[in-house]
């Protein structure tokens, strides 16, 4: 066989190894879905997270990459969402969808997240995430972002947001109170003071606490949510107060009714206390080079953008 003829063969096999990269969902590496990186700072996830038994998802909507989560099938909830900040007004949408992620409990599909169905829902989806019902008679607690919509300016990149894979049990008035007020404050100082790309990362610790359905244990709640973000290209003539929050800063918070005040931090300071709460190694590292600077990736790492 003449490689002229080989070439049509060759073409036909490259595109479809393209397109199985380009639309799955759940991926083996973020890396490996074309644009997922862009949600990281330097294409470089959060280092030293022990992944044995999580998930790595790609959020796609209306066929695009919108975020990155790392989930946990086993506890139901993300164990963190990456996104990039988006210059927005700040006002909130209600009348999205909830939707879910097909790609945890089958490979098949397009690699989009679905809106959850009005009917039956296979057992097989409840087995991998959290479901509606999961959520319907919980009194104290409320489904809470960790990539929130108000950080988000088209309507696309804002609907995404509103799966279960992105949300954890938040106590009502945590949720509504001092960490709404959190983001808000991180909205303002980013959108007025950050001049390039805002890359957040956003997670939980958890301390075995699960919400209960039919006498089984179905999502765990968290005990603290965390967030941290990075923005290289920001304002030098920024007032001192703010100018020491860049490039980096981080933030930490107990998941409860009382003593739930945000506490903001640096980023190593909060990967301290990460490393003592979380599945984490040593190495534990948020941001790629601890977003001292967008100076370019080792050699050794190059070939995995």
């Amino acid at each position: 066989m003449t490689m002229n003829m080989l070439k049509p063969i060759i073409f036909a096999f490259l595109t479809i190894c393209f397109l199985s990269l380009t639309s799955a969902t759940v991926v083996q590496d973020f890396n490996h879905v074309e644009r997922c990186k862009d949600s990281l700072y330097m294409g470089t996830p959060p280092r030293g997270i022990i992944e044995t038994k999580l998930k790595k998802i790609c959020q796609r909507y209306a066929d695009k990459p919108r975020y990155v989560t790392l989930y946990d099938p086993h506890k139901r909830i993300p164990v963190y969402s990456a996104y990039t900040f988006k210059k927005t007004e700040g006002d909130r949408r209600v009348d999205y969808p909830w939707m879910y992620e097909p790609q945890l409990a089958e490979i098949d599909g397009n690699g989009n997240m679905l809106p959850f169905p009005t009917g039956y829902l296979h057992m097989k989806f409840e087995d991998s995430q959290a479901v509606l019902d999961d959520y319907s008679d919980v009194v104290l607690y409320e489904r809470g972002h960790l990539n929130p919509d108000q950080h988000q300016s088209t309507p696309h990149d804002r609907a995404a947001t509103y799966t279960l894979t992105n949300v954890v049990p938040e106590i009502r008035e945590f949720n509504i109170g001092p960490w709404r007020e959190y983001e808000e404050r991180i909205r303002v100082r980013l959108n007025n003071f950050c001049r390039g790309t805002a890359f957040i990362v956003t997670g939980v610790t958890t301390r075995g606490n699960m919400i209960r359905r039919n006498n089984q244990d179905r999502v765990a709640i968290p005990e603290d949510v965390w967030s941290a973000y990075c923005c290289t290209d920001y304002d030098r003539n920024a007032p001192h107060d703010v100018r020491i929050r860049f490039p980096s800063h981080a933030a930490l918070a107990k998941n409860a009714k009382e003593s739930n005040s945000v506490h903001e931090m640096p980023v190593q300071e909060l990967e301290i206390f990460l490393k003592n709460n979380m599945d984490v190694d040593q190495n534990l590292q948020i941001f790629y080079d601890n977003c001292i600077s967008p100076s370019p990736l080792p050699l050794y790492l190059q070939h995995t953008i």
